[in-house]
């Protein structure tokens, strides 16, 4: 009985083998790379703030939000049924599959296009809960060489 209780416990603690977590000062690397800083007058710190409470650096998270309905997609959560898929307003222009990859070049694309819109950063719920007023955002850069 103990080690079926002590195995299903390491079993919640493992991370899967699809997961794929960067780390901190590489998903700010990435951001900065591909021109999120101060753009639309947002800097690089309240991306990774968002990346980290979204999707905690994970660019391959879908996250299935039944009571509201709609699916979250990548490293910022991008809604499917509004910019991306098959499906709904697709503003992005590109498949939801395409926020998955680690390289993040059409997530960061995408995003872009969600802040030039009239709520910025604030179309993200999670960005105006946890990173809007905050007065720890440099803890996000903290030893990143970029």
């Amino acid at each position: 009985m103990k080690a079926f209780v002590v195995l299903s416990l390491l079993g919640y603690l493992v991370v899967p083998s699809g997961a794929y977590i960067l780390g901190r000062c590489t998903v700010a690397k990435k951001l900065h790379d591909g021109g999120l800083d101060y753009f639309e007058g947002y800097s690089l710190e309240n991306w990774v703030c968002l990346a980290y409470f979204e999707s905690k650096f994970n660019p391959m998270a879908i996250y299935e939000n039944t009571q509201d309905g709609y699916t979250g997609f990548g490293l910022f959560q991008i809604r499917g049924s509004d910019w991306c898929g098959d499906h709904g307003r697709n503003r992005c222009h590109m498949s939801c599959s395409a926020l998955l990859n680690p390289n993040l070049e059409k997530t960061i694309k995408c995003a872009k296009t969600i802040v030039k819109g009239k709520q910025g950063m604030g179309a993200w719920p999670t960005w105006s809960r946890y990173c809007q007023y905050s007065d720890t955002l440099a803890r996000w850069l903290d030893g990143c060489k970029l």
